[in-house]
């Protein structure tokens, strides 16, 4: 059926497309995850030295090179999107095979910032005679030093572009910034796009490198990274008693989201259907959740409602799961409250605990991970869970990857701002 029972049109994943710290491509991600491998190191690209948490989950730059025809001038972040944009419209038959008006790019991002020696170089430079700068002087200094490129990092917007020129798309090309929800609601957004006919085919996900001086100095204040620097491979652990905070990650999660008789009718792989989306916002504070879990009580009902899908339907949940004290028990009880003592038996894991936290990224690595779980009937593990808090009293899958009989997996992004948008992926069935 072209349509579901609700007159919609149905939505099918046909593509995936992966950067993460692991390397580049599904094929050097799926392994480390089912294997609970971690992809967390200290970080060795900038000395992190005054830095009160000196770890991240961070692609070596040699690992792009060696599978991207990617410009050495584009952005890290842009880099990382065009990379996994082209392994996944390649693996969906992509190109020459559809109508440019209707198709769409839906990414989420917050862009990337300057080196501190770049900005710091630029406000040396437009330093008055008495040492302060003004706007008008360091206008001047930009007018004349900064390039192109650079001025391409200073505006997130500039990935989708880039990926419009790249594919020839002449449809909405829109960009999403709603910190570690912003991927997983750029695809909602998609989702909605395709199945109101808006467009026929999209390519979603989210693009992040925030691994970088200015970037980790952003979280530090916050008291939300792990301070665990002496064993990196250990510092995320989702659910854990001794959490004490996450791990800054980068990478880029795409994939192609299309109406099934788009997809049919160009003989593209249904890899799962995308069924339910549910999005709210906590109305509280900009850092924390509602402690309640109201918001994200309400995007997980919402989600499921929209694939009119009963709680007895879901098989597995990949978890938010950040490894901080507070995140990791507001997203048990609400998963409680939605699903009653059937949360008792319903596995969740956090993909987080192997690759860190790749914030605007974060949403689409995860409905990846939750897409090669339907295809391959396991359960990813969550890492490092070796003493169980008592307020996360759910199945974790600790340690080791499970195999099981899933049909429904529920993929969960809650973010900075109170921001919740909760997907619903099945296996596909005509």
């Amino acid at each position: 059926m072209a349509s579901g029972g609700n007159g919609r049109r149905r939505v099918v994943i046909t593509g995936l497309g992966l950067v993460t710290p692991f390397g580049v491509g599904v094929e050097e991600f799926w392994p480390s995850v089912l294997a609970g491998a971690s992809g967390v190191a200290r970080v060795a690209h900038f000395d992190p030295s005054g830095l009160p948490s000196q770890v991240a989950a961070y692609l070596r730059d040699e690992a792009l090179c060696a599978h991207s025809a990617v410009n050495g001038q584009e952005p890290r972040f842009v880099a990382f999107a065009l990379t996994a944009a082209r392994m996944a419209t390649e693996a969906s038959a992509w190109v020459g095979s559809y109508d440019p008006a209707l198709a769409g790019i839906f990414l989420g991002t917050s862009g990337e910032r300057m080196r501190l020696d770049q900005l710091a170089g630029l406000v040396y430079e437009a330093r008055a005679g008495n040492g302060e700068v003004s706007p008008k002087d360091y206008a001047r200094v930009l007018e004349n030093k900064v390039s192109g490129e650079l001025i391409a990092r200073l505006f997130p917007q500039y990935a989708a572009a880039r990926l419009a020129q790249e594919f020839g798309i002449r449809g909405p090309a829109v960009t999403i910034n709603t910190a570690c929800t912003s991927s997983a609601h750029a695809i909602g957004m998609a989702f909605r796009a395709i199945q109101r006919g808006t467009v026929d085919i999209a390519i979603a996900g989210g693009t992040e490198c925030l691994v970088s001086q200015i970037g980790m100095h952003i979280f530090s204040p916050l008291g939300v990274l792990s301070k665990r620097n002496d064993e990196p491979e250990r510092a995320s652990r989702p659910f854990d008693a001794g959490r004490d905070g996450f791990v800054l990650g980068e990478g880029a999660g795409i994939l192609i989201l299309e109406w099934l008789d788009s997809a049919v009718r160009r003989g593209a792989p249904a890899l799962a259907e995308l069924a339910g989306y549910g999005t709210s916002c906590d109305a509280y504070r900009v850092t924390d959740e509602a402690p309640d879990g109201r918001g994200a009580i309400l995007a997980l009902r919402r989600a499921l409602d929209d694939a009119a899908l009963a709680p007895e339907g879901v098989h597995y949940i990949n978890a938010h799961g950040t490894s901080t004290p507070m995140n990791d028990r507001i997203e048990t009880q609400a998963i409680k409250a939605v699903f009653g003592r059937r949360a008792y038996e319903i596995p969740v894991s956090s993909t987080k605990s192997m690759i860190g936290h790749t914030i605007s990224a974060a949403g689409a690595i995860e409905l990846v991970t939750s897409v090669l779980a339907l295809r391959d009937q396991v359960l990813p593990p969550t890492i490092n869970y070796e003493v169980p808090d008592p307020e996360c009293d759910l199945d974790y899958v600790p340690n080791k990857a499970r195999p099981a009989r899933i049909e429904a997996v529920l993929s969960n992004s809650f973010g900075f701002g109170g921001h919740n948008d909760c997907l619903v992926v099945k296996r596909f069935s005509a």
